[in-house]
């Protein structure tokens, strides 16, 4: 690219807002099994972050954080994860223990999403929560975008208090989810949607 991502998906050089629509319309997952390098680079990533931080943010709390995997630190973190898996299921063979080491792998950047929502005076926690669920969204959106591929993924290891404990997480903290970036090995498929007129109800007194 000649210029920044960042400076390309600005408001102002969005000139023909129906391919805006078109993403919107047409954004689907890639699936985590199916990643592989290259992932986000360093100005994607810086890229990916601005975009995210621009949600609605009741208070402006900014209830939420993030924690990046990459690099040979994803199997480091593997390791934890393998070793957690042994704990909580002894009686499992080492092909699940391979599955749990090799989690953070099967993509080249894993993002965290951590939401810090938090009890306030003014601010319900419920509302700092669905700013996380937003930040995860913005999240897709910006990398499908910019040609990336990407999941939104949870899974056991985000419920877990030892692996909340050895990502950095504070008591209160929670993930929001795991975004999985890098580059499709096959055709991003997409999956049968709802019709939402059949989700639509209009209110009348």
């Amino acid at each position: 690219m000649n210029q920044t991502v960042a400076d390309s998906l600005a408001p102002e050089r969005l000139n023909d807002r129906s391919d805006a629509l078109k993403l919107l319309a047409t954004r689907r997952s890639a699936s985590v099994k199916a990643m592989t390098e290259p992932g986000p680079t360093p100005e994607q990533l810086a890229a990916l972050l601005k975009i995210a931080v621009r949600v609605p943010d009741h208070g402006k709390l900014t209830p939420w954080r993030f924690i990046l995997f990459e690099g040979a630190e994803r199997g480091r973190f593997g390791e934890l994860l393998a070793a957690r898996w042994l704990e909580l299921h002894p009686e499992h063979g080492e092909a699940m223990l391979a599955q749990a080491r090799g989690f953070f792998e099967r993509a080249p950047a894993v993002l965290a999403v951590v939401s810090r929502a938090a009890p306030h005076v003014k601010i319900p926690e419920w509302e700092q929560m669905l700013s996380a669920g937003a930040v995860c969204q913005n999240i897709l959106i910006a990398a499908t975008a910019m040609g990336i591929g990407c999941q939104w993924n949870t899974d056991w290891c985000a419920y877990d208090p030892k692996i909340l404990a050895a990502m950095g997480l504070e008591p209160q903290e929670k993930i929001a989810g795991f975004i999985y970036l890098g580059t499709p090995s096959e055709p991003v498929t997409d999956r049968p949607r709802p019709e939402p007129s059949s989700l639509l109800t209009r209110w009348r007194a």
